[in-house]
């Protein structure tokens, strides 16, 4: 596998932002992943070396159990400073290569970060989706655009996350006395199948499953639980 994340793209700001608009009316904001996915990855992102390496994770889990079957590390120098909504610039390239070592493709991809919820509609999430051609739904932890009415205080409880009048995200209380999520489709999932499908995939924490697990990995806190697959060693 290879992609090609950045093609026609100059290196400057401006034309991030162009590359940016340009690949979002390729986004498919419909449901076309299986009912149930056989294998889902989380995919998360840290950094090493005071930030002069980048260092991605992914983990592979069960569809049905959600028990990790590999995880993946790959590291690569970082080659751009960070820019407000250019994320997927300094750190999809990384991304990228960890979905390249994984043993097998995914059929639900979580990405720790925005997927539509961004001012020109293409986050971390929806970038790598449109590039993969995967069905991809974004996870973020902080607001990058739009308001929104705080969701009730339980598990499961949303409110939409709107911006220049359209609906962007979901707000989700994923649990009790935390923070909501900001949940929103990246590609071939729809607004409400992206809520419903994290929804899902919470285990009484406040991350989803696959980015809960990718997030350790990224950021080095604790060691992952048993495999039920082959182990690919960070």
């Amino acid at each position: 596998m290879t992609f090609d994340a950045f093609a026609g793209w100059d290196g400057s700001i401006a034309g991030a932002r162009t590359l940016q608009s340009q690949l979002a009316t390729q986004l498919r904001l419909v449901d076309e992943a299986p009912a149930a996915p056989r294998t889902i990855a989380g995919f998360d992102v840290g950094f090493e070396d005071d930030g002069a390496t980048t260092r991605a994770a992914a983990v592979l889990l069960d569809g049905h159990t959600l028990q990790p079957l590999a995880t993946v590390v790959e590291r690569l120098p970082t080659a751009m400073p960070y820019v407000p909504g250019l994320l997927s610039f300094r750190e999809l390239p990384a991304l990228l290569r960890a979905l390249e070592a994984l043993p097998q493709i995914p059929e639900l991809v979580i990405v720790d970060g925005q997927g539509i919820a961004h001012p020109r509609r293409l986050g971390i999430a929806a970038h790598f989706g449109v590039v993969t051609g995967l069905p991809t739904i974004g996870v973020a932890k902080q607001v990058l655009c739009g308001r929104f009415e705080p969701p009730g205080p339980l598990p499961g409880d949303r409110t939409p996350l709107l911006h220049r009048g359209e609906q962007i995200a979901w707000m989700l209380r994923s649990k009790l006395r935390c923070n909501p999520l900001i949940v929103s489709p990246g590609h071939r999932v729809s607004m409400d199948g992206a809520v419903e499908r994290v929804v899902g995939l919470l285990r009484g924490y406040r991350l989803p499953e696959p980015t809960r697990l990718a997030d350790r990995l990224a950021s080095r806190r604790g060691p992952m639980p048993q495999m039920g697959g082959d182990l690919l060693s960070p």
